[in-house]
Formats: C-alpha cells, sequence, structure tokens
C-alpha cells in the first residue's frame, strides 16, 4: 500500500485526473505518490504542482537549483518527512555533482549543525529554514535581519521562504496519509 488513503492508478485514470497525471509525469515517465496522493481531488493536485514549480522551478529564482533542494532537504528533516527527504537529497545530490560534499551537508543538517559545512548567508537562510519550520510561532524580524545581514538579500530571503512554505505543506500532505515511496522512481534529475 502506497498511503493510508485510495489513490486511483495512472491506468485507471479518466477526464481531469487524466490530464493532471499527463501534466505531472517525472522525466522517468512516472507518477509519484506525492500526486497520486491528490487523486480522489485531481483539482489540489493542480494547485500542488502550480507551487511546486512556481516555488522550486521557477525561471526567475536566483539562488542555486541545489541550495533551494538542500533547503528542501532540512525542512524535510525537521519534519521527519522520509518520502520528501530521500527524494529531494538525491534531487540535491545530483545537482552538486560530489558524493563527498552531499554526504557532508547532510549529515551536518541531521545534526542539525549546518555551521559545519555552511557560512554567510547560506548558513543564515538555512537557519531561517529550520526555524520556520520547527517554530513558526517565534519568528521575528531578527530571522530576517540576521539572513540580510549575512548577505541574502530580501528576494532571496523570500525564495527560501517560500520553498521552505511549501515544503512544509507537502511534508504534512505526505506524513498526515501515510504516503509512501513505494512504487516511485526516486530523484528528479538522475538517471535510473
Amino acid at each position: 500500500m502506497s498511503a493510508w488513503i485510495e489513490m486511483i492508478s495512472y491506468e485507471a485514470a479518466t477526464g481531469f485526473l487524466r490530464e493532471m497525471y499527463e501534466r505531472v509525469k517525472t522525466p522517468k515517465n512516472t507518477v509519484d505518490n506525492v500526486m497520486r496522493a491528490h487523486s480522489l481531488r485531481p483539482h489540489t493536485m493542480e494547485g500542488h504542482l502550480v507551487l511546486y514549480k512556481s516555488v522550486l522551478h521557477h525561471e526567475d529564482n536566483v539562488l542555486p537549483l541545489w541550495f533551494l533542494e538542500t533547503v528542501a532537504v532540512y525542512t524535510s528533516m525537521t519534519n521527519d518527512c522520509e518520502y520528501s527527504l530521500t527524494h529531494h537529497f538525491r534531487n540535491a545530490a545530483e545537482l552538486i555533482d560530489d558524493e563527498a560534499r552531499s554526504e557532508a551537508i547532510y549529515q551536518a543538517l541531521e545534526a542539525g549543525a549546518p555551521e559545519r559545512v555552511f557560512a554567510g548567508k547560506e548558513l543564515a537562510l538555512l537557519r531561517y529554514t529550520r526555524k520556520l519550520t520547527a517554530t513558526p510561532g517565534e519568528m521575528v524580524e531578527a530571522d530576517v535581519l540576521a539572513a540580510r545581514e549575512a548577505g541574502a538579500s530580501d528576494g532571496e530571503i523570500l525564495e527560501v521562504n517560500q520553498v521552505c512554505a511549501y515544503f512544509n505543506y507537502s511534508n504534512r500532505l505526505l506524513n498526515g496519509l501515510g504516503v509512501s515511496l513505494a512504487g516511485d522512481a526516486i530523484g528528479y534529475y538522475g538517471k535510473d
């Protein structure tokens, strides 16, 4: 079982659901369970897709995609979301293209110590990510100021805010419905 609720298969999909499945196919020609979880209400899949593409894969983002994927990893790790952590760490590792660096990043984030491998604005943005995920009610203006003082522009802070907010949404979708990795092709950018 891939989730605690019914998910309509690609083969059984018709109408708007089939259209949505065609839109969300991965480069490996599969439909990941994160999207299949919406199959009983495909209009929510459409909203999910638009949000995902706009915060992580929009051409106007200026932060490197590997770093945005790392923000996704830290958010998902903080939320104990194995699904997103597994997919997006694979994505980050493929983009970083340095196995030792990728492993060092994973270990540092897992220990809650991004300062082991990050400095400057990247470190400040990861600290912002962790706090926004773990204790959102405790956010204060000083959290934004710290990132700005470390060299992040307000636009970059917004990019990280949106990736973090999106993954908090997605992690709750996945964890709340028991969506598993069963049958998924892990990662987006790499080889099979």
